[in-house]
């Protein structure tokens, strides 16, 4: 079967419009998808970067949020820009690695990005994400047991390391079994077609 990987950081804004939509773009086409969490901050460091470059670069920063908008309202997902810009991502990618493992990854992680942009929430702590996890029927403390124990943290350690390796230098993007790679929630279309066409 043609396969995509979606590779995303929960501080990413794109990622969360590629995430309420990959899983029926991709179903239309026949191809499946892993959900993979990553951090974007050690590729960024690699750069020299130690803020999101949406602020660091004032006027990209204010493009990004009315592009957000208006990508939101076309979709007819909500948006609602959070206080704090970009959070602390950390728990959630480790809970969402915990989550591919029992099959709830996709639910968890458009459920977390529906919080924090569309509805500008935080999602940085346990007590920030434990109303996610309950609604999903979800015991919060034994997952975040999990997600926090040494496996738990090689897990994101892991997925962050394979993005590099796949060429990740931004998020969201997908990589197709041949190996190609792209880059922003508008390819997303493009690479599912390519995986169904080039790389089953």
């Amino acid at each position: 079967m043609a396969h995509i990987t979606f590779w995303f950081d929960f501080a990413s804004t794109y990622s969360y419009l590629a995430a309420m939509r990959i899983a029926d773009v991709a179903e239309g086409r026949g191809v499946s998808v892993t959900w993979q969490p990553f951090l974007l901050g050690p590729i960024f460091g690699a750069q020299g970067w130690t803020d999101s470059p949406f602020n660091i670069y004032e006027a990209k920063g204010k493009y990004m949020w009315r592009d957000m908008a208006r990508l939101a309202d076309a979709l007819d997902v909500p948006f609602k820009r959070p206080t704090t810009f970009p959070q602390n991502s950390l728990l959630a990618g480790r809970v969402a690695c915990v989550g591919q493992d029992e099959g709830w990854v996709a639910d968890f992680t458009q459920a977390t990005y529906t919080a924090q942009f569309g509805r500008g929430q935080d999602i940085s702590t346990a007590e920030d994400l434990t109303p996610i996890l309950t609604s999903l029927g979800l015991d919060a403390a034994d997952v975040f047991a999990r997600a926090t124990s040494s496996d738990g943290k090689l897990a994101l350690r892991a997925g962050t390391d394979a993005a590099i390796a796949a060429g990740v230098f931004g998020a969201p993007s997908f990589t197709t079994n041949d190996g190609e790679l792209f880059w922003g929630s508008d390819r997303l279309e493009e690479a599912v077609d390519w995986a169904a066409t080039h790389a089953a």
